[in-house]
């Protein structure tokens, strides 16, 4: 029965994981016997989901296509297909150097796969999904695209203009996910801030998440990768006012300096930046704020560097991220600037700054013993039981463990616990009623 299996690779981001279960779903209902990152797989068909974000993501997803150019070369399996952001950028140089693969589909061409396999694509099951994250949460995906001009990103070349999804086919998938289990929302997109102008006029992301807070069964609502310009302060009330939505923000701000700044044509400065972050932590007290800071960009100096030291010493946001700078195809800056700061300049740089945020992290999960929190159990293992508190997203951010050889929780449930030692990052905790 091999031959109706269909394993699908699923590289990058949730954004990506989230086509990879809708086209799961399709498959599912066009009676396949489909699984996701099977590593052990007798499936005759892959297709694999690939990243073109950044180099390395690229480097990933060539190299996973190799691997199973390889598999099939050795008659391991029937058909590769592949898909995503990279075989949406690079489909034609791709297909003339790996000719093992049988089709090279774009990012928003997942649906015609369906039809590549002779089957037919069910409009009823459009917005339903097969979840691959465990069954208590799940990404929600509000928008596609991204309409910002950052000098650095190839988001918008690859995905094209932003584009929203209209808030009742949201709030249908959610009720569906709901339906299913799911009591947490980690809503997605390449800008919250802009959810709602193109289909709209205006924002309209504060209305959408209070829609989604009435889908019976949900729990938590998670927002993920707003823009600092145009921020929709009116998402702040929400915040701070509905218990289902989370003190918890994803905010890449990328650099402090009006400088690189202006290079990477962010439309905001370093005294804006500070505003708003100042802001959002006066109009949601105790909020989460996490963001990314991106170094090495061209024309980025010393003294830029020492003024993002600065800022993040002063901000002290609860979690942040570093990435060196990776020079794109077909980007403003790889058109406009040169890519003249070395790589292991751009890695130490990142490495002072993630310096810099260990201790900042480790203050302020000091500050946190003895608190009570509420927090969802995500996994077990020997040990320990691995949950996350409303401040914290699945895989970028901190856990809590709760021993489990003296507590029986259930997988996917909430409880209350109490913070008893803390580590870097982590937290440990015990329960109680």
């Amino acid at each position: 029965m091999s031959q109706n299996k269909i394993n699908i690779v699923s590289l990058g981001c949730s954004k990506n994981l989230v086509d990879t279960e809708l086209l799961m779903k399709q498959l599912d209902a066009n009676q396949f016997e489909v699984s996701c990152d099977e590593d052990n797989s007798d499936a005759r068909t892959v297709i694999i989901n690939t990243c073109g974000f950044i180099g390395d993501a690229k480097e990933e997803s060539i190299d996973m296509i190799l691997q199973f150019a390889d598999a099939k070369k050795e008659g391991l399996i029937d058909t590769l297909f592949v898909m995503g952001c990279l075989s949406e950028r690079y489909r034609d140089d791709l297909a003339i150097e790996i000719t093992e693969v049988d089709k090279f589909f774009g990012k928003f061409e997942w649906k015609s796969i369906v039809k590549e396999l002779h089957k037919e694509y069910k409009p009823d099951f459009s917005n339903m999904r097969m979840i691959t994250t465990p069954k208590h949460f799940a990404y929600l995906k509000i928008s596609e695209g991204c309409n910002r001009g950052c000098s650095y990103c190839a988001i918008p070349i690859i995905t094209g203009k932003h584009i929203s999804r209209p808030v009742e086919e949201i709030v249908e998938e959610a009720s569906n996910l709901a339906a299913a289990g799911v009591k947490e929302f980690l809503v997605i997109a390449q800008d919250l801030s802009y959810y709602g102008h193109d289909l709209y006029g205006k924002s309209m992301l504060a209305e959408l998440v209070e829609k989604l807070s009435e889908v019976k069964g949900l729990e938590w609502i998670k927002l993920h990768y707003a823009y600092p310009t145009q921020f929709p302060y009116d998402i702040l009330k929400v915040m701070r006012e509905n218990p289902k939505v989370c003190r918890y923000l994803d905010i890449a701000l990328q650099h402090s300096s009006d400088n690189v700044l202006g290079l990477m044509r962010r439309g905001i400065n370093r005294e804006q930046t500070v505003e708003l972050i100042n802001r959002i932590r006066e109009e949601v007290p105790g909020i989460t704020l996490r963001t990314t800071m991106l170094v090495g960009h061209p024309g980025e100096t010393e003294a830029d560097m020492e003024d993002l030291k600065a800022f993040v010493k002063e901000m002290k946001f609860e979690r942040l991220g570093v990435f060196p700078y990776s020079n794109e195809d077909d980007t403003y800056a790889a058109i406009n600037y040169t890519d003249d700061i070395p790589q292991e300049v751009k890695e130490a740089r990142k490495d002072e700054i993630m310096e810099l945020q260990q201790e900042i992290s480790r203050q302020s999960n000091q500050a946190r013993i003895g608190e009570r929190m509420r927090v969802i159990i995500d996994r077990k293992d020997e040990d320990f039981y691995f949950g996350r508190t409303e401040f914290d997203s699945y895989e970028v951010d901190p856990e809590v463990l709760i021993s489990s050889e003296n507590f029986n929780l259930k997988i996917g449930e909430m409880y209350d616990v109490e913070v008893t030692d803390v580590e870097d990052y982590d937290l440990f905790a015990i329960v109680v009623e």
